[in-house]
């Protein structure tokens, strides 16, 4: 049965953010993730965490200036020490907030250079925390254009490429379905390497009952093939957050979700 995770940059942004931990409690979630904790001392989060007895599923290493367009410094060329500096500070808030994942985004950057310089950064990453999970997530062009992670038989090359066991893939049904399609059988193909799943609504990313995507079908197919990680909620609510949750009804720890079921 799967397990969901709030994403709390997404969902519940009626409210301050570290008021929404409790938020995702009250609504029934066992667990959250979110982007970046970075504007908040960990020790902050860490409390929100254990008053609302909530796991941390997954946050991203920092990704430079977001709003001027920064999405990662893994693979780029020349930013070997600015990626390093990013990482240990994502170390340092994991320490404290112990995310079951930490995902390692890779830039706006194409060409060999760029994969060379991803491949390498990646593996010293993951040696240098051998206890947490790493996870690279592909992102689709329309969304995300020139990001160097497109596709998810790329992330499968780099992540043999690298060969670290704690490397893993995070697979997002919304950008998957954008860009390749063939959900049920990526799952099955790609189990033993997927370490994270995300889920939203396909193609406004509203919540993930709503467009061309079968969930409970996709619930099944991960059951099916023994994933027993996080699925996180990354999307964008069509109103407030709770209104938009009978979705989540058959999963939801407690029992059925008041507001408005769809």
């Amino acid at each position: 049965m799967p397990r969901f995770a709030a994403n709390l940059t997404m969902l519940f942004t009626e409210r301050a953010f570290v008021d929404r931990f409790g938020a995702a409690a009250a609504a029934g979630f066992e667990g959250v993730e979110f982007l970046f904790p970075y504007a908040e001392a960990a020790d902050v989060l860490r409390e929100r965490l254990d008053a609302a007895g909530l796991a941390l599923a997954l946050f991203n290493v920092p990704p430079g200036d977001w709003a001027a367009g920064e999405r990662g410094f893994a693979a780029l060329p020349g930013e070997e020490a600015r990626f390093e500096q990013s990482f240990a500070q994502a170390l340092d808030y994991a320490r404290v907030l112990r995310p079951g994942r930490l995902h390692v985004m890779a830039g706006l950057a194409t060409g060999p250079a760029a994969r060379a310089t991803y491949v390498a950064n990646l593996r010293r990453a993951a040696a240098a925390a051998p206890d947490l999970v790493l996870t690279i997530e592909p992102l689709n062009a329309r969304d995300m254009p020139g990001y160097h992670l497109g596709c998810s038989d790329e992330a499968l090359r780099v992540i043999e490429a690298v060969g670290a066991e704690n490397l893993k893939l995070q697979f997002d049904l919304y950008h998957t379905q954008i860009s390749e399609g063939d959900l049920t059988r990526r799952i099955e193909a790609l189990a033993p390497v997927i370490g994270h799943v995300q889920i939203a609504g396909v193609p406004d990313r509203q919540e993930p009952d709503r467009g061309e995507l079968a969930l409970g079908h996709l619930m099944d197919v991960l059951d099916s093939v023994g994933y027993e990680g996080w699925v996180g909620c990354e999307y964008r609510p069509s109103g407030r957050t709770e209104d938009g949750l009978g979705w989540f009804a058959p999963w939801r720890r407690g029992g059925i979700v008041g507001g408005g079921d769809e």
